[in-house]
């Protein structure tokens, strides 16, 4: 990438992560609420069983309730476990343990995944006209996705507010988003 191009996105993501900010408390909730339904409408009609989740920071939505529900009906739920520069997926299960960057994850487990994902659900800072992510900027995600793309059937963003630029800020290895949900 261009540094004239890194320096887009990198503004782009700083406006982004400041509008996130803002959606704070109850406005939060509201909208946290409105992406899950959508959300949970979208898994039962697809009729997934097997989904990748993650474990929201303070910006993001918050799946917890959706996770709850999903594993009540039976569904396999996988969320990431960090590992270097990127992750791989362990199962979800208790206790959680707060990692690197504040970020929520089970204890260390060989359960590695071993089958398909139906949905994986992606959160994002921002997004671009080619529907790709623009995230935190570790690059965690990307990686993820380079290597294991072929096992997913639907990759879904979601955000409590949709910060996109019509102009491309993202390069051709971020994710791609089949399905996009904001309140």
């Amino acid at each position: 990438m261009e540094t004239g191009q890194k320096n887009i996105k990198q503004r782009f993501r700083q406006k982004c992560l400041k509008k996130l900010q803002r959606a704070t408390g109850y406005s939060a909730y509201v909208k946290d609420r409105k992406v899950l339904e959508k959300l949970y409408t979208l898994i039962r009609n697809s009729d997934a069983h097997t989904l990748m989740l993650y474990l929201p920071l303070a910006t993001e939505v918050n799946l917890y309730p959706l996770i709850k529900r999903l594993r009540r009906e039976g569904k396999v739920v996988y969320v990431p476990f960090m590992e270097g520069k990127s992750f791989r997926l362990v199962k979800y299960r208790y206790p959680l343990e707060r990692k690197r960057f504040g970020i929520k994850e089970p204890k260390y487990s060989k359960q590695y995944r071993k089958r398909q994902i139906d949905i994986a659900v992606v959160p994002i800072v921002g997004m671009d006209a080619t529907y790709r992510r623009v995230g935190f900027g570790k690059g965690m995600y990307d990686r993820f996705f380079e290597k294991e793309m072929k096992n997913i059937a639907t990759t879904v963003f979601v955000a409590r507010t949709l910060c996109y630029s019509e102009r491309i800020v993202t390069d051709d290895y971020d994710v791609k988003a089949d399905v996009v949900i904001v309140p």
